[in-house]
């Protein structure tokens, strides 16, 4: 590939559907942080640089307990994230340097695997814009007000949308300039890819992912990560585990 590839992830979440007075990219599995193994995706690829984004009074705890415990030495700055996600994306974004394209990976989602990352950082230079994703296996309903059924979409138009997801980054930077700058409400901003659509109406390309590469947002999703990142990931899981 040419030029320098970064990514950004992002462990600035609370994960109140969690519940658990631990945030959720802390939460062991195998007697590691969920984090660890994000990360150790991100090491084994062919990212040059990592930002790492926390959450508020969380950067000296990462760099202690996981980047130097653990030796990631792909992470080059560890800055705090924001309120919203799209803040901690732009936090993120500002601390890349020289670098052709970026990827911004959510750290809940410690399955990601190296193969995944490196298609990603291919198809971002080649479309400008790309999403890792699955099509849908199951029907979906669009509901009304009252919860009622108002539409069935095509099903075979329909993606699961992943991280990471990956641009040049000229590109996103210019699109999280714009929506940083916009006076209307964010709250509908729920991806990096609708952020380049809606302010410079730039195309996305999707990719597929893995449909093991999944956000842990409850306590459910905990141990399907630890099933598939055993089954998956065995260089990365302790080997007591078995």
């Amino acid at each position: 590939m040419k030029g320098r590839t970064a990514a950004v992830l992002l462990a600035a979440g609370k994960g109140t559907r969690m519940e658990s007075q631990v945030h959720k990219q802390y939460l062991e599995i195998f007697g590691k942080p969920l984090l660890y193994y994000t990360l150790c995706a991100f090491e084994n690829s062919s990212v040059d640089d990592v930002i790492l984004v926390t959450g508020q009074g969380e950067m000296e705890y990462c760099q202690k307990e996981i980047v130097e415990k653990y030796g990631f030495a792909k992470v080059k700055t560890i800055t705090e994230g924001g309120k919203e996600r799209y803040h901690s994306v732009y936090q993120g974004l500002k601390e890349v340097k020289d670098c052709e394209c970026v990827l911004i990976h959510d750290g809940a989602r410690p399955c990601v695997t190296a193969e995944i990352i490196d298609r990603a950082s291919l198809e971002a230079r080649t479309y400008g814009a790309c999403v890792v994703g699955m099509p849908v296996k199951d029907t979906i309903k669009i509901s009304d007000k009252e919860e009622f059924a108002s539409a069935t979409p095509d099903r075979r138009n329909l993606w699961l949308v992943q991280t990471p997801q990956a641009f040049e980054y000229n590109m996103v930077m210019e699109a999280y300039e714009m929506l940083m700058s916009s006076e209307q409400n964010q709250d509908g901003v729920t991806d990096d890819a609708m952020v380049v659509e809606t302010m410079i109406k730039g195309k996305v390309k999707l990719i597929r992912g893995d449909y093991s590469n999944i956000k842990v947002t409850t306590p459910e999703d905990l141990e399907i990560a630890a099933l598939f990142l055993k089954k998956y990931c065995y260089d990365t899981v302790p080997p007591e585990t078995g």
